[in-house]
């Protein structure tokens, strides 16, 4: 189901159809952290994408609650933006020889997928918030508030903790 398709047809589909593309989103970042972290050589670094992960089990899981409050099945749609994303990481991280470099970019492409995970929940509260869904708003605020500070961490990782200056003065 499309986000313009006939299958949406009024404002709780088109929660549930949020909530399956940020449920699928997730689900693909859980996959997709280990690799970063294995790439990943900054301690700071390695410790905040550690950290997000066992965040993101958390928020799969209020988004399980989430999908019981509605009477739903947690399921999952294909979101092609995360998929792009995280193909793009990939991709980036495959043709980067430096360690210091690769850090930058491991920051860069995990501030894209929390970009996106901010901008998803948001859109998702919002919906909750109109259709008055206060207990789904909380879950949902819960993460999105952790995606913020995901964000805010790996801001500091590479601008106070040398990430990026280290990768500025690669050979």
């Amino acid at each position: 189901m499309g986000f313009f398709t006939k299958d949406i047809k009024t404002m709780d589909d088109l929660l549930i159809h949020g909530l399956e593309d940020i449920y699928y989103a997730e689900q693909q970042i859980l996959k997709a952290l280990p690799k970063m972290i294995d790439k990943a050589t900054n301690r700071d670094l390695v410790t905040g994408l550690k950290n997000h992960f066992e965040e993101t089990n958390k928020q799969v899981e209020r988004l399980e609650k989430a999908f019981a409050k509605l009477g739903k099945d947690p399921s999952g749609t294909k979101c092609p933006a995360i998929d792009g994303i995280i193909k793009e990481a990939d991709e980036t991280a495959g043709e980067i020889e430096d360690k210091a470099v690769l850090d930058a970019a491991i920051v860069a492409n995990a501030q894209a997928v929390e970009h996106y995970e901010m901008c998803r929940y948001g859109t998702l509260i919002a919906w909750a918030e109109e259709l008055g869904h206060d207990e789904i708003v909380r879950f949902l605020t819960t993460n999105l508030n952790e995606e913020k500070a995901a964000n805010t961490k790996l801001n500091t990782v590479a601008l106070r903790k040398g990430v990026n200056a280290k990768a500025s003065t690669a050979a």
